[in-house]
């Protein structure tokens, strides 16, 4: 594989991007593996998720997903990939108390997870105030909007949004008070196109959907579901690959090899030296 340089660690450089028309490419990472191969692509950021309490941990939604699970992915993420732009998601809980709270959360999943930026899901007025104390730090935050998924006890689970005039009105809304707040980035995520379109279309910072249409600055994935590493295939995914079955086809290989006695073979064998 030919090593793509991508060592963007300027949010100036995306906003460029946006002004330029330049689409900017995200996917997630969880481990140092992934973010070693992620890394070795043209992807401009990788995201460490809290969607990893689902994909890697097996919660049933990202609510149970700690400050520590996240500062732990994030610094094996950091060594898979030195010189990317990496974004972690603050997790349910960890800025919703306290202006306090949200700062030293924030300072730790950039001075103990070695991440770029943070992000923070909501645009509602605890939420701006939330951004803002970070951006006060120095603090380069992404907002996200839209389907949030630590919002699905509100939501009724995993639902799109903004699918009527009111609540059109209140995510365009939202997106520029996010804006206004220092958000250097915006995930849209789970609303229709034509709203996506609109919101990109009216805020200075760039946009990054999942299942936003094709009218935002960029498009984010998780990994697991471009390479078919998951059971969901939800409706805005395009599947790359089909790691499930292979996956499982090697294993069940390896194992029937071993009880067939075929592996170890010759080739898989240290032999002593011989003695002249």
């Amino acid at each position: 594989m030919t090593k793509v340089k991508n060592n963007k660690t300027d949010i100036a450089v995306f906003k460029e991007m946006k002004h330029h028309q330049e689409k900017i490419c995200m996917l997630t990472a969880y481990d140092y593996a992934m973010a070693k191969c992620v890394s070795a692509t043209s992807v401009d950021i990788i995201l460490v998720g809290d969607s990893l309490g689902m994909v890697v941990l097996g919660y049933e939604d990202t609510l149970q997903v700690t400050l520590e699970n996240m500062i732990y992915h994030c610094s094996a993420v950091r060594r898979g990939a030195p010189d990317s732009f990496i974004i972690a998601d603050m997790p349910y809980l960890s800025f919703h108390l306290s202006e306090k709270q949200t700062r030293q959360n924030a300072g730790k999943l950039i001075v103990q997870g070695k991440v770029n930026a943070v992000k923070l899901e909501g645009g509602s007025k605890s939420r701006i105030d939330a951004i803002k104390a970070i951006v006060d730090m120095e603090i380069p935050v992404c907002a996200h909007l839209g389907l949030t998924p630590q919002s699905i006890r509100k939501f009724g689970g995993y639902k799109v949004q903004g699918k009527k005039p009111v609540e059109q009105e209140e995510l365009l809304k939202q997106a520029e008070e996010v804006a206004k707040a220092g958000a250097f980035m915006l995930v849209l995520e789970g609303i229709p196109e034509l709203l996506g379109k609109e919101i990109t279309e009216t805020v200075s910072i760039p946009t990054i959907g999942i299942g936003a249409g094709r009218f935002t600055d960029g498009q984010v994935l998780v990994y697991h579901d471009l390479l078919g590493y998951s059971d969901l295939q939800p409706k805005y995914v395009k599947r790359y690959a089909d790691l499930n079955n292979n996956i499982i086809e090697a294993v069940e290989n390896f194992s029937q090899e071993v009880k067939n006695g075929v592996f170890p073979a010759p080739e898989n064998i240290y032999y002593p030296l011989i003695q002249q």
